[in-house]
């Protein structure tokens, strides 16, 4: 979907959206996505993975989405290949399930066009939160967010959370390689090595709309781990 321009225009930003069997919550996340977007010039860019097998990919094709089936699975993978495609100046990721807020998207925006590299969503300032974090995983979000700070100088409050902003510059730095869900732990490792700009801002989970949690706490943990010490 690209704003009020014809399709053969060049968006302003795009919004990447990974999806696996999201057939129950993608188009009111693709219809909130336009009606907060209206007056932008936008692409909502979902990306299903090819091992989905519900009606995801129809439904965002017929809202008006990009719909793209990657050559492997995994968030991580889904993300690149979303970030590879996308011809927006200002690029964002969200979750499909409904507990990314659209309604924050402008808040995303703002703060590459203030002048930085890349916005992050965190539920742990003022003004953000979950509604959809057990203990076990805020516990665990907390001891990751704290092992990087000291590892790698930086001054996060959020580690795992994938609703984000970043100018197409900044993107092109990192050279992501993660594949699953390493991937934002390898974004917050690479932006602070490179030395970008980087915001965090409130934003609030909310409790799934749709679909089965993809997350699986202490395989995911792991492999978070892993990418946290692969990185030094």
């Amino acid at each position: 979907m690209v704003g009020s321009l014809s399709k053969n225009k060049t968006p302003y930003i795009s919004i990447i959206i990974p999806t696996f069997n999201e057939g129950r919550s993608i188009s009111r996340t693709i219809r909130e996505v336009k009606r907060v977007m209206d007056g932008y010039s936008y692409e909502i860019i979902v990306v299903d993975d090819s091992r989905s097998r519900d009606d995801t990919r129809p439904i965002a094709r017929e809202l008006g989405a990009r719909v793209l089936v990657p050559p492997e699975g995994g968030k991580g993978f889904a993300l690149i290949y979303g970030f590879k495609h996308a011809r927006g100046s200002i690029l964002i990721s969200m979750d499909a399930d409904l507990s990314n807020r659209p309604k924050e998207l402008k808040l995303l925006i703002a703060g590459i066009e203030a002048g930085y590299d890349v916005c992050m969503g965190s539920r742990f300032l003022v003004g953000g939160g979950s509604e959809d974090m057990p203990l076990i995983r805020k516990f665990g979000d907390k001891a990751f967010v704290t092992m990087v700070n000291i590892m790698y100088g930086s001054h996060y409050t959020d580690m795992c959370y994938g609703y984000r902003s970043f100018s197409r510059s900044a993107l092109k730095r990192l050279n992501l390689e993660e594949k699953g869900f390493g991937i934002e732990t390898e974004m917050n490792i690479k932006a602070q090595k490179a030395g970008l700009k980087i915001l965090e801002v409130p934003s609030y989970e909310k409790a799934r709309g749709g679909g089965s949690a993809k997350l699986k706490t202490f395989r995911d943990g792991y492999i978070i781990l892993s990418t946290i010490l692969r990185n030094l």
